[in-house]
């Protein structure tokens, strides 16, 4: 099945204005998917939009901060006369790092709300009419800080790490009917985001991966859900902390499910 018969006709792909989002943006176009781009910055958002149209698909653009209430709703009605075959959350870069107790809580609120928030919203909307149809894709872009916390990321990380293991139960949840789920999980990438967050990603034997790559990988990996590590990173994370996890879910949901046969 092509990339246009799995996933299209349409594709929502939020934090598409730049960075990892644009690149599946235009990979999806290539292949004939029209998409509807998703981001804060208007100017950005157009800008992106004229490069995904270049392959000859419609695009569409919703200039919104998926951090305030409305967002979802927005998203929802600039989509309300098309089918929509994959969902890409690629928004929410850390823009709010540093210790905790020092930090503003409503800022912090905000990663939470973009992360958490707006990917339930999102989510629960097009994974059920995917799930009607047998057919689309749900990739949610995580970050290695979402195995492990530290003392300048604690919030993002928590908000990464219920990310993947959403996508987890949601891979389990609809792998069945025919929907594809995958956390895709990225290392230190040259994005605009991260320059703009000030890190150094000339330092001496830090490996960092090229967005273009990411979106090619991503959505190779998509049928594969539910869980996978750029290979790029992969050496990055202790493999006590990475075993199959198809497998582990698999297992664990069976287990529930006899656990609870209501619910099975």
């Amino acid at each position: 099945m092509s990339i246009k018969d799995r996933y299209g006709p349409w594709a929502v792909v939020a934090g598409g204005s730049e960075g990892v989002g644009l690149e599946l943006a235009l990979l999806l176009g290539s292949h004939g998917v029209h998409v509807v781009l998703v981001a804060r910055n208007r100017e950005r958002l157009e800008h992106a939009a004229g490069r995904v149209r270049d392959h000859g698909v419609e695009v569409r653009t919703v200039a919104v901060d998926l951090s305030e209430p409305d967002a979802v709703a927005e998203v929802v009605r600039a989509t309300a006369d098309v089918e929509v075959g994959l969902l890409a959350l690629n928004a929410g870069a850390n823009s709010h790092g540093g210790p905790f107790t020092e930090r503003d809580l409503t800022a912090l609120d905000r990663i939470v709300r973009v992360n958490v928030g707006a990917v339930l919203g999102l989510t629960h909307h097009y994974a059920a009419t995917m799930r009607e149809r047998a057919r689309g894709g749900v990739l949610l872009v995580g970050s290695l800080a979402g195995y492990v916390g530290t003392s300048t990321e604690a919030v993002y990380a928590g908000a990464k790490a219920f990310s993947r293991v959403f996508a987890e139960g949601l891979w389990a949840e609809l792998a069945p009917q025919g929907v594809d789920v995958l956390e895709l999980v990225l290392g230190v990438t040259r994005t605009p985001a991260m320059e703009r967050a000030g890190l150094d990603l000339d330092l001496p034997g830090l490996t960092v991966s090229d967005p273009a790559d990411v979106a090619r990988e991503g959505l190779e990996r998509l049928p594969h859900g539910p869980v996978h590590v750029v290979r790029a990173h992969e050496a990055l994370l202790p493999s006590r902390l990475s075993p199959d996890r198809a497998r582990v879910v698999s297992t664990t949901d069976r287990f529930l499910r006899s656990l609870v046969p209501s619910q099975a």
